[in-house]
């Protein structure tokens, strides 16, 4: 074959396909995250469970779905893309599946919580971060935009049908329809997730080939890099831990987005519909407008990956983080039985925030850390998803001690305020120093 018909036969860069798959696969693996908002309530109506005890199970999962995040990264550098991603989608969608076996509410802590948990914080950001520094040497911050929008992609497509099934056949059917949303995912994943572009014969997107005899001509053609202890997992994601918590910017991330899980995927995402419910709204039509924030999430984040190849990502930070804080300021004055113009203005504005603040997080701890820089992105992703669980379980319990949300809301507007100022103070040589060595004690 001549050298023109391979350029020509490769033209769509592997990378490319293999961003396609991720980006399916974190749609099949979001069914889950759209799901507690619209069951709670067909659930507490058949088996009269409270507030509090769903908000545990979905707290359990939050906090689960972050600390599996690190570990899963390094699982993926020891065992591979493809292997981790097949094996979370098959446990969603068998936690999925046996949601539907739930008869007492414990039972629901193993399915919501752990079984789902673990898949999910398989497939989380840090899954986005991964596939962007192991396949692509340039628009890094695009790629990542992109992938993470599957997760709203995900929303977008199954909770519009959630929801309808929730109501007529019932919740069990909404269930086994994210069952379903994971599964199919499957065979995608094992015949077209690679590796790594050595798998195929390729480059990173955007990388030249380095002069034959060179280092990274070795590393190119596929022979691996040491990278001490990348043998254990698991010793390889706390290895990587120490090193970055002796690092002020890695703290200062931790905080940020801690406040952002629980602001987005702990409040918005699990008490929205019955805060909604609780002014007269239908769950449908709540359902409905988290639909609307998947859409606007999409180009959100979309648009953040491509301001962060551009702008400093603290500052981006900061912007979003504040903006979110007057959103949710102003919600409760907002809610009622129907669906006003000002809440519409919420939900656009709410949906290009939404994880608009993930690709520069992403970007910071890779200038910051490096080779490190996934597995510290799953460790700040942790602490993302353990303040998901604490806004989880805190505003439930609020819930049903006042009867109402109010009070979740102004407690996470200030907070949203906090973490715009600690973002606006990362060390402005934060992404000039070296990286941190992979090996480094």
């Amino acid at each position: 074959m001549s050298a023109t018909e391979t350029s020509r036969r490769r033209r769509l860069h592997p990378a490319w396909i293999v961003a396609a798959v991720a980006f399916l696969a974190l749609v099949g693996a979001a069914g889950f995250r759209a799901a507690p908002g619209v069951l709670m309530v067909p659930l507490q109506q058949e088996f009269g469970w409270s507030t509090t005890v769903l908000s545990a199970a979905v707290s359990i999962n939050l906090v689960l779905f972050g600390l599996t995040a690190p570990f899963a990264a390094a699982l993926m550098e020891r065992f591979g893309i493809r292997a981790v991603t097949a094996t979370a989608l098959v446990m969603i969608g068998a936690g999925s599946a046996l949601t539907v076996l739930v008869t007492q509410s414990w039972q629901i802590l193993l399915t919501w919580g752990l079984l789902i948990g673990l898949g999910t914080g398989s497939m989380a950001l840090v899954f986005a971060a991964t596939i962007a520094n192991t396949w692509f040497s340039k628009s890094r911050g695009l790629v990542i935009g992109i992938l993470t929008a599957g997760s709203a992609a995900g929303q977008l497509v199954f909770l519009p049908f959630i929801a309808m099934l929730a109501q007529d056949p019932g919740w069990r059917q909404a269930s086994l329809l994210i069952a379903a949303g994971a599964l199919a995912v499957v065979p995608l994943v094992l015949k077209f997730l690679k590796n790594s572009p050595a798998d195929v014969g390729a480059l990173p997107y955007g990388e030249t080939a380095p002069e034959e005899g060179t280092a990274e001509s070795t590393a190119a053609a596929g022979e691996p890099v040491e990278s001490g202890s990348s043998s254990n997992a698991a010793v390889r994601a706390l290895q990587v831990l120490k090193r970055a918590s002796k690092v002020r910017t890695f703290w200062a991330l931790v905080a940020g987005f801690a406040i952002c899980g629980a602001t987005t995927n702990g409040l918005i995402g699990t008490h929205f519909i019955p805060s909604a419910h609780d002014h007269g709204m239908p769950e449908t039509t709540a359902a409905g407008l988290l639909a609307v924030v998947g859409i606007f999430d999409i180009l959100g984040t979309i648009a953040s990956g491509w301001l962060t190849d551009r702008y400093n990502p603290k500052i981006l930070l900061a912007v979003y983080y504040q903006f979110r804080g007057i959103g949710l300021l102003v919600l409760p004055l907002l809610l009622s039985a129907t669906v006003q113009p000002s809440m519409i203005v919420f939900v656009v504005i709410y949906g290009l925030d939404w994880v608009a603040t993930v690709p520069p997080t992403a970007a910071i701890c890779r200038k910051t850390f490096g080779a490190d820089g996934s597995v510290v992105f799953g460790w700040v992703f942790a602490a993302h998803q353990l303040g998901a669980a604490a806004a989880a379980l805190g505003a439930g319990a609020i819930r049903d001690a006042t009867g109402q949300y109010t009070y979740a809301w102004f407690g996470a507007a200030a907070m949203c305020t906090i973490a715009a100022v600690i973002s606006a103070t990362i060390r402005k040589d934060a992404g000039a120093k070296e990286p941190v060595p992979v090996g480094a004690a």
